[in-house]
């Protein structure tokens, strides 16, 4: 199972009565597309992996996130505190990629993004290219890879709940 899969069975589970014509595609009733769109907003729109783990830093969560990046287990945080983190604009853009509302997306961030984070920084550090590199690799950008590899990452993470 991999990275993409992992996150469709998460992104699924936490959208229970969320907008189910969005949940027709992918491994976990959700449309890849989706989830890919959903991880492209948190890196763009969240100034990728170093904005993303600085705004889980002012909001007190930088222990937590210090989890995901070092090579220890992952701490697990709540939809709320995420959401208070990522803050209403970066929750609204993921909520419309999923078709539910903010705390929809919070639940699904929550579960995603601490494995999301250990996966793309798989050397206990944030990467010189803030991510981008191995994003692009399980895009389809890198060796090996593409949209399957992301899919089943995914997938795996959202199973690991």
């Amino acid at each position: 199972m991999g990275l993409l899969d992992s996150l469709i069975g998460a992104a699924a589970g936490s959208l229970t009565g969320g907008n189910q014509a969005q949940a027709s595609g992918g491994a976990g009733g959700l449309d890849p597309q989706v989830l890919m769109g959903i991880v492209g907003a948190l890196m763009n729109n969240g100034g990728g992996l170093s904005g993303i783990l600085g705004k889980l830093q002012q909001s007190g969560l930088g222990d937590v996130a210090a989890s995901w990046v070092g090579s220890g287990q992952n701490q697990p945080v709540s939809a709320d505190a995420l959401g208070g983190a990522l803050g209403p604009d970066l929750l609204g853009t993921i909520a419309s990629q999923l078709g539910g509302s903010q705390e929809q997306a919070a639940g699904t961030m929550a579960d995603l993004l601490p494995g999301l984070i250990d996966k793309l920084t798989p050397q206990g550090q944030v990467p010189d290219d803030n991510g981008m590199g191995a994003l692009g690799a399980l895009l389809g950008g890198g060796q090996g890879g593409g949209a399957g590899d992301l899919m089943g990452m995914l997938g795996g993470l959202m199973g690991k709940r």
